[in-house]
């Protein structure tokens, strides 16, 4: 199937207002857009947010029995949609459904101002879903009729935040393969990447998914339960099953992205002084200047074509459940075998200090709807 890459994600929040506040103070966001009653989305108010090719549109639900008030009464707020791009959403409505996605809602055309958009959706994994997007016209009209969009003047400076490189997906204890082979089947997303991911005395498994052109990539872990309960334990008990645990943004320059980021308020994960010191000896010579990631906790990795940057943000959650990645790329096209628990452990250290005293028991609940 043709798909373009990520087209936009859609958050289900407690109150639109609050969350976009946070993302755009902290992150850099804008707003672009916004919808309600007003312009045909009963029952809800939707705030759309963009930086460079990202776009972020935010749901609340106006009444209980709103999908977005009942998926925030049972996970708080979190990723409800991952919106593919595609030349045809007719065609990928169909495809997918034959290859085994459970259909949601059949095409539907938004039109106005020039501009015209078919979308369609299909199921994905626990309470997410895929919203397939089909675009024409002009690029500003994000779904014309039901999206009022702003007036938006460009940036006074160049935008730190590029757009969306991969979802990291937390699903139970036996549905790593399931959830793998449902992405081959109905998507048609290859494996491009796996590894055991051991932190301390706990363990994850991990696949990655792409899709053909490599415009959507789906990291997809699952607790070892046979080794100590951990984060990804800790994430299925307090989101309530399978979810989003984070996003990472593309940043073409990730060291300034930190620095701005973190003088907005916003944290990120620590990395003992350590991990710097073997790093010319594990990867040797790397892009950037050590000192430069050294004093910002930022880890480096490589793959077969080049290198990777990356850092984890600290929840802003009350349920520590999502978080924000930040990653630069110079070549690399999947992952390296260092950071992923590189990173996992420094998210570890972060949740050491917010973790109940008492035992989470392991969750039973997943799976793709």
């Amino acid at each position: 199937m043709d798909f373009l890459g990520v087209d936009h994600v859609e958050f289900y929040v407690g109150d639109a207002r609050q969350a976009a506040f946070v993302l755009c103070s902290g992150f850099g966001f804008r707003l672009h857009g916004q919808g309600g009653p007003e312009t045909g989305l009963p029952g809800q108010r939707s705030l759309l947010l963009g930086q460079g090719d990202c776009r972020v549109l935010l749901t609340t639900g106006l009444a209980p029995d709103h999908p977005a008030s009942q998926y925030v009464a049972r996970h708080g707020d979190g990723v409800a949609v991952i919106a593919f791009g595609t030349r045809d959403a007719a065609a990928a409505y169909a495809g997918t459904v034959a290859g085994g996605a459970t259909a949601v809602e059949a095409p539907r055309t938004y039109a106005g101002r020039g501009a015209s958009v078919v979308t369609a959706t299909v199921s994905g994994f626990g309470d997410v879903v895929h919203r397939l997007v089909e675009r024409h016209g002009p690029d500003g009209e994000f779904l014309p009729g039901a999206i009022e969009m702003l007036d938006v003047p460009p940036p006074d400076s160049p935008e730190l935040l590029q757009s969306i490189d991969h979802a990291a997906v937390c699903v139970a204890d036996g549905q790593l393969d399931a959830t793998t082979e449902y992405y081959r089947k109905a998507f048609g997303f290859e494996v491009i990447f796996e590894e055991y991911i051991e932190v301390g005395k706990q363990g994850m498994f991990s696949q990655v998914v792409q899709s053909p052109g490599g415009g959507i990539t789906l990291t997809l872990i699952q607790p070892d339960l046979s080794r100590s309960p951990g984060q990804i334990d800790d994430f299925l008990a307090w989101h309530g099953g399978p979810g989003v645990q984070h996003l990472a943004l593309n940043s073409v320059d990730i060291v300034t992205a930190v620095d701005t980021l973190g003088e907005r308020g916003v944290g990120f994960a620590l990395t003992p002084d350590g991990y710097y010191s073997s790093l010319d000896g594990r990867l040797g010579p790397v892009d950037l200047p050590v000192d430069r990631l050294r004093g910002r906790g930022i880890l480096v990795d490589r793959d077969h074509w080049g290198q990777m940057y990356q850092i984890f943000a600290t929840s802003m959650h009350v349920r520590r459940t999502f978080f924000w990645e930040l990653i630069e790329r110079h070549g690399a096209r999947t992952f390296g075998t260092s950071n992923i628990p590189a990173l996992y452990e420094a998210k570890e250290r972060e949740l050491a200090t917010v973790r109940p005293s008492v035992q989470i028991p392991h969750t039973t609940e997943a799976g793709h709807r």
